[in-house]
């Protein structure tokens, strides 16, 4: 038995056959066959206003689940504008699947019918963000695309690809056998990169062998889901362990081995430095994590990571391996218990040394109101929430300051401003079923520039009603560049921002709001939480940051 379907709809049909359960999007002209098929579907479908927000909200929701989110969107401006959320989601690995429309197949490859959203080549803009990018042009490549697409996106390390389907494809009719979409789920399933025995073998007697090893470990880590390996790993070589922005949940900071990740702090670096062998897992040792290109090891750097790309990127002779974080930390473990260890020191004295250090620095300054924020955030967020953070003074200082304490801590990290909100709205979407019709409860943490943003997501908050808690930190202006600024140039300019009265807007789409002080934040973002359902909280407040410490030093990278 067969079938005859649209182009659109065997687009929906593959995606449900490859195991997806939700979809992000935004429709448009070229789009809407998609968009009809998916009104028959079983996927979940969450709407957003703005089509870079939508891009968030898939990244948001990949990172929680670490499964490929297909994000549907329309041609042209609509598919570009979510351009600077794949670069988030390229930055953080995480599987976000667009799948474009595209103008009619005439109107593709620059020969200027003049199409309505026509490109001379939409599918080039995405190919220096993407894992991968097809451009389909007949119906009979869409079930063979999406798969190869899905795989490529799940495949270590993950990343965001991108599929156009012309409009005229999507309206093209096929038949469809019975259980011809059978078995694509196992079909899509990527083995991750390994190292070789050798490589892990010459590893294992290094670490062994070592007197001071130490662990730098990020979000390939997180992604891996190898946090008790890393444990493991740590205890077996009584090795300290720093955490990246990114690896913030990879190791728990009670741990005695926990060197905390103060990242920016230059005894952090000078203590990574120390290292006889120093292991870096999961990290591409990029700007921010290598304090701005100032970390420069002394001793053996051991670097695993799933992308080829970074290793070896920023330091000459470092022993490379291109590998998942869990499968090496897994491999190296089992070769170090069957391997006798060298002689070393407790390593607890160097870190109590090194956070006294960090500690101290911070006592000397006038911080008092930005590590009270902190710490209120952390003690009225309870551990299983997870809590997602745009670009803002709060979220510098989370970069170094919070203590994940094992839950979901994610953040934007390729730089660009609006992805707190959406982020979030697509983390708690995760989780929405018949039982949890609000999602879980997840904070959101902006500022108020960068609230500007996702603003327009309130009105997808107010629809979806998820339960997203959104604390916008308001100083008047683009707090991060001001003090730039005021400390490049002695004066801030184009940072002074009119912004709306977030509580009026927040009302204006039904949803709860509340101004709050340092002194009644935690209550409030306590109730908060657990109340299902959105709510705005303001937070008028200037903040500052730490004192740099790195400016020192000069940069060092290949």
């Amino acid at each position: 038995m067969s079938e005859k379907v649209t182009g659109g709809e065997l687009v929906i049909r593959t995606l449900e056959a490859l195991g997806a359960e939700r979809v992000v999007g935004l429709p448009g002209q070229h789009a809407l066959p998609m968009f009809d098929a998916l009104g028959d579907s079983s996927l979940d479908y969450l709407g957003a206003r703005v089509e870079n927000n939508a891009a968030f909200m898939a990244d948001g929701h990949a990172r929680v689940t670490g499964t490929v989110t297909p994000l549907l969107l329309s041609a042209g401006p609509g598919a570009l504008t979510a351009l600077p959320g794949l670069q988030e989601a390229a930055t953080a690995s995480s599987p976000v699947l667009l799948i474009s429309a595209q103008v009619p197949t005439p109107g593709i490859g620059g020969q200027a019918h003049g199409y309505l959203h026509e490109l001379r080549d939409q599918e080039s803009h995405f190919r220096g963000i993407a894992k991968g990018t097809w451009s389909i042009r007949s119906v009979d490549q869409i079930v063979p695309t999406l798969v190869d697409a899905w795989r490529t996106a799940q495949s270590a390390p993950a990343g965001p690809v991108y599929v156009e389907v012309p409009h005229d494809v999507q309206q093209a009719s096929v038949e469809l056998a019975d259980g011809q979409l059978g078995g694509l789920a196992a079909e899509a399933y990527a083995l991750a990169p390994e190292a070789t025995g050798a490589q892990l073998d010459a590893v294992a007697r290094l670490l062994a062998e070592s007197s001071t090893p130490r662990i730098y470990a990020g979000g390939g880590v997180v992604r891996s889901g190898a946090g008790e390996l890393l444990e493991q790993l740590a205890e077996q070589l009584q090795a300290p362990v720093v955490t990246t922005y990114g690896g913030r949940s990879a190791f728990p900071w009670a741990h005695p081995l926990s060197a905390e990740g103060w990242i920016e702090d230059i005894a952090t670096t000078e203590f990574l430095e120390a290292a006889d062998v120093l292991l870096v897992v999961g990290t591409g040792l990029s700007e921010l994590s290598s304090n701005y290109f100032r970390l420069a090891p002394t001793g053996t750097v051991i670097h695993i990571d799933a992308d080829a790309r970074v290793l070896g990127a920023n330091h000459e002779g470092t022993i490379t391996l291109r590998s998942d974080a869990g499968l090496a930390l897994q491999g190296v473990l089992d070769r170090l218990r069957a391997s006798e260890l060298g002689e070393r020191a407790n390593a607890r004295p160097a870190i109590d040394e090194l956070l006294a250090t960090v500690r101290g620095r911070l006592d000397a300054q006038p911080l008092a109101t930005e590590r009270q924020l902190m710490d209120t955030l952390r003690s009225a967020i309870p551990d299983e929430v997870a809590t997602f953070w745009d670009m803002t003074i709060s979220a510098y200082w989370a970069w170094s300051a919070w203590d994940a304490r094992g839950g979901v801590y994610e953040n934007g990290q390729c730089g660009g401003l609006g992805f707190g909100l959406p982020a979030a709205i697509g983390a708690s979407f995760a989780s929405r079923s018949r039982e949890t019709p609000n999602g879980a409860p997840v904070v959101a943490i902006s500022g108020d520039g960068g609230g500007l943003y996702g603003v327009a997501e309130l009105s997808t908050l107010a629809q979806s009603q998820l339960s997203v808690t959104w604390l916008v930190v308001d100083d008047g202006g683009y707090g991060v560049l001001r003090g730039y600024m005021n400390e490049a140039y002695g004066r801030a300019t184009a940072t002074e921002l009119t912004g709306p009265d977030y509580l009026a807007v927040a009302r204006a789409f039904g949803i709860e709001s509340r101004a709050v002080e340092l002194d009644t934040l935690a209550d409030q973002l306590a109730a908060s939480i657990r109340t299902p359902g959105p709510r705005v909280l303001v937070l008028p407040a200037t903040l500052e940051l730490f004192e740099a410490t790195h400016t020192d030093r000069p940069a060092v990278h290949r």
